[in-house]
């Protein structure tokens, strides 16, 4: 980014990326190499927390084999992660018995309703 930017103004061009909910720390960092190489060789400045990530995971990195290491165990980790349970089915009621009591209830109340719409017409 052009330091006379806004903070989340435009960008001009992503060198990589940072997930920190990842669970394997190693492999929080995706880092493109040649581009990063480029930016710098041209005078861009990275900020401190930038420049720690592009020493340890830089082309030259010094944890780049523990880095692939991480990446490795993620992958296997999404192998060997078991599908979901099925929810359970829910038990069917019968409606037939269900439909009865309520026909009276709704029956009754269309019949106080229309009394009263009788006295408030009066």
């Amino acid at each position: 980014m052009d330091q006379r930017s806004p903070r989340d103004g435009r960008v001009i061009e992503e060198l990589g990326t940072y997930d920190p909910m990842c669970p394997e720390t190693d492999a929080r960092v995706n880092l493109k190499g040649e581009r990063v190489d480029y930016w710098l060789s041209v005078g861009a400045q990275p900020t401190d927390k930038v420049g720690v990530l592009i020493k340890k995971y830089g082309t030259e990195g010094t944890h780049l084999e523990a880095q692939k290491a991480a990446m490795e165990r993620l992958g296997k980790r999404k192998q060997y992660t078991p599908a979901p349970p099925e929810p359970a089915k829910p038990k069917k009621e019968e409606p037939k018995a269900e439909a009865a009591p309520e026909a009276p209830a709704e029956e009754a109340a269309a019949a106080e309703a229309a009394p009263a719409e009788e006295t408030a017409s009066e």
